[in-house]
């Protein structure tokens, strides 16, 4: 596929997924969505590839759905466009190949990130941003609810009393209180954040990746489970793990007191 609103590199290891639509705050339309839904896809089937940063270019991250688009575009005096039929034929499949991506995933929000944007970033494994970006859930300003996940992220995240404010008021949380909150992992200055984004990417690179995506699915998994499902889930996990290659090279690497070279095996 010809990528016309975003971009998609790989280089040693490292894949990068920009939102490259700058003029309209990188905003999601249905050929963006289909051209993000062939990215991942690409990305999953591609073993050199160890780690995922997303992110956006120009000043911002993204801004949620675009209003022009076809699919959802209001016109008034007509009946509204079904967005059920919206989210479940885009959103959906987007956040599901991303919150299920075979490597460790990492949301560098460099800007606003409001609506679908903000939930597109909480579905990363890790989610960093500039000191000067921000998370908006403004559904409550149009009458709607979270989507893309975020009715389900939020609460995870922040506890309900937060998660409920944030979606009932609409307001700007600023990226260091969100860092403060554990909704996201950290904000940096945004002179060092290019720099700093690079060194977690790589340093999740160069680590065991099925056993980095099996401590995502556990954790994922564990909100719907009782303590001893959660813990025969993990005994299931660690016997899968305790037979890999990386396993035994960080044992080695241990006993042998150097570093591992782990090959995401």
């Amino acid at each position: 596929m010809d990528y016309q609103h975003i971009l998609l590199t790989v280089e040693e290891g490292l894949a990068r997924l920009t939102l490259n639509r700058p003029d309209k705050m990188n905003s999601f339309t249905g050929p963006m969505h289909a051209e993000l839904r062939d990215a991942l896809d690409r990305i999953q089937a591609d073993p050199a590839v160890r780690v995922l940063v997303l992110t956006g270019a120009g000043r911002g991250f993204c801004a949620g759905q675009d209003l022009a688009d076809p699919d959802v575009r209001f016109v008034p005096g007509q009946t509204p466009p079904d967005l059920g039929a919206v989210v479940e034929a885009h959103y959906k499949p987007l956040i599901l190949r991303l919150s299920q991506l075979r490597v460790p995933t990492i949301a560098a929000v460099n800007g606003m990130a409001a609506g679908a944007g903000a939930s597109l970033a909480l579905a990363c494994d890790l989610v960093v941003a500039t000191r000067s970006a921000a998370f908006l859930q403004a559904f409550a300003k149009v009458g709607l609810i979270p989507d893309t996940g975020g009715t389900w992220f939020l609460p995870q995240r922040v506890g309900m009393a937060r998660a409920m404010g944030l979606a009932l008021l609409a307001d700007k949380l600023p990226a260091p209180q969100a860092a403060e909150w554990g909704l996201i992992w950290a904000a940096y200055d945004d002179a060092e954040f290019p720099a700093r984004v690079d060194a977690l990417a790589r340093q999740l690179a160069a680590m065991p990746t099925r056993a980095l995506v099996r401590t995502r699915q556990a954790m994922h998994a564990a909100a719907g489970n009782s303590l001893a499902e959660q813990l025969s889930l993990e005994g299931r996990y660690m016997g899968e793990l305790g037979q890999s290659a990386d396993y035994v090279e960080g044992v080695t690497a241990f006993l042998e007191k150097r570093a591992p070279r782990f090959g995401g095996l």
